[in-house]
């Protein structure tokens, strides 16, 4: 099955959802100050405007003490400060919310605090709605402070009214609304492993194979670190979990389909203003029952895209997964190395181009076809031109507004089209030289795959 990333945020948004992104936005104080999303929220006395200026000032001030009391229990792993900060009459709320705490204290957590706009207050009976914002970073893995959004009702305490007490983190309809995406420490109980570079965030079912992930991903960074020529932190977070929930919530997942996925490596954003606080992966459920070379080579398939982070934003496709197989490969000997049958298949038959962004994504175009063919457009480059063509070309390629036919023309002197047909040719003579031998992809009398120009 193919792996791949997550789309970054280069992927064009519909209208609906970019208008629903910028009215969040609005709603947090980022754009628009005087713009609220809180009209559907509105009590009966009054518009959500006023909702929010009628916040009283002592319900503020309990706000926000409540939420310094639970920042400072979640820094210093007081348990018992985190459980006073918890209503008693929601049980349920009460065990998910200590379950979130002993997640987090098992994450190297450099920074964590919470805060909110008083204008995003909305009172409900004797309760209180509010925005909040989360920002978290993790130690050695994060070069910026992650932000995360969601909504808490907190009720006060039943003798202490200048007390808040968190009632529920559970709006489904705000959060569908706002694009909410939990990390898997939101999700339920997690077992988080560390390595030399690594952080492993795996649960009960996943466990017994943390060994062994902690083991490939360590090795890969190394293999990856020796190949890729950019300095990189050579640290990354993995997510291998039992069932495929999280996978299924990453943004733009390609194909919309974990089932899909072998993995995925997908950006995480610092907050509003953009940037990309890091860069982590998640494995299939059933990658974890596959110890060897072939995770081995997974590994450092996703590993590549954390180590080249945004500086492929722009590339096409073809060239950054192309790469990422390219180095995946590099460890593994010659002999053992292997190429999707239906890629080579569509060798023999020959290529009239370079893969296109939905051929990596639509099940009808065969997606381990694209991988394949620009797994051997890399080779072909790397063969052909040297290594360091292949890091230019990705350079030049990555250059937002780089026009592809221009710079393949100037660097390699190859049109698109000559350069996927050169790839299908060494791909059919790598694999079967018999075929190589008597014609070429196209069925004409051709090169027997040297590699040469």
């Amino acid at each position: 099955m193919p792996t791949t990333r997550s789309e970054r945020r280069r992927t064009t948004r519909s209208p609906s959802r970019a208008a629903a992104l910028l009215a969040a936005y609005a709603l947090l104080g980022w754009l628009l100050p005087a713009c609220s999303l809180l009209e559907d929220d509105a009590p009966a006395e009054g518009t959500a405007a006023a909702t929010a200026a009628m916040a009283p000032a002592d319900v503020v001030a309990g706000l926000q003490r409540a939420l310094r009391r639970r920042a400072e229990a979640v820094r210093t792993g007081d348990r018992d400060a985190f459980a006073s900060g918890l209503a008693r009459r929601a049980p349920r709320v009460r065990a998910e919310q200590l379950t979130y705490f002993d997640n987090l204290a098992q994450l190297p957590i450099a920074k964590l605090g919470y805060s909110f706009d008083r204008r995003n207050i909305v009172r409900r009976g004797d309760a209180y709605w509010v925005v909040v914002e989360l920002t978290m970073q993790l130690a050695g893995y994060d070069t910026a402070p992650v932000v995360s959004h969601d909504r808490f009702l907190f009720r006060p305490a039943p003798r202490d009214d200048r007390r808040m007490l968190l009632r529920s983190t559970t709006d489904p309809a705000w959060e569908a609304e706002h694009d909410v995406r939990p990390q898997p420490w939101d999700l339920g109980p997690v077992e988080v492993r560390g390595g030399y570079g690594v952080l492993g965030v795996f649960d009960r079912g996943s466990l017994p194979a943390a060994a062994g992930v902690i083991a490939s991903v360590e090795d890969g960074i190394a293999d990856v670190s020796a190949a890729v020529p950019w300095p990189w932190r050579r640290t990354v977070v993995v997510y291998a979990l039992s069932s495929t929930a999280f996978l299924d919530r990453i943004e733009d997942l390609p194909g919309g389909d974990p089932e899909r996925l072998d993995g995925v490596a997908f950006p995480v954003p610092a907050g509003p203003d953009g940037g990309t606080a890091a860069t982590r992966f998640a494995l299939n459920p059933r990658m974890l029952d596959r110890p060897g070379p072939e995770r081995d080579r997974l590994v450092r398939h996703e590993l590549v895209h954390v180590a080249l982070g945004e500086r492929d934003d722009h590339a096409p496709v073809w060239l950054s997964e192309g790469v990422a197989e390219y180095v995946s490969v590099r460890p593994v000997a010659p002999a053992d190395r292997v190429v999707a049958q239906a890629a080579l298949e569509r060798a023999v038959d020959g290529v009239d181009g370079l893969p296109t962004r939905g051929s990596f994504t639509d099940p009808g175009e065969e997606p381990v076809v694209s991988y394949g063919l620009s797994w051997w457009v890399c080779e072909y480059v790397a063969g052909s031109f040297g290594e360091p063509a292949l890091w230019s070309l990705l350079d030049e390629l990555a250059t937002e507004g780089a026009d592809e036919t221009d710079v393949l023309r100037r660097l390699l002197g190859l049109t698109p089209e000559q350069l996927a047909d050169r790839a299908a040719r060494l791909m059919v003579a790598t694999f079967v030289p018999e075929v190589a031998a008597s014609s070429g992809p196209s069925g004409a009398s051709g090169p027997s795959g040297s590699g040469a120009r």
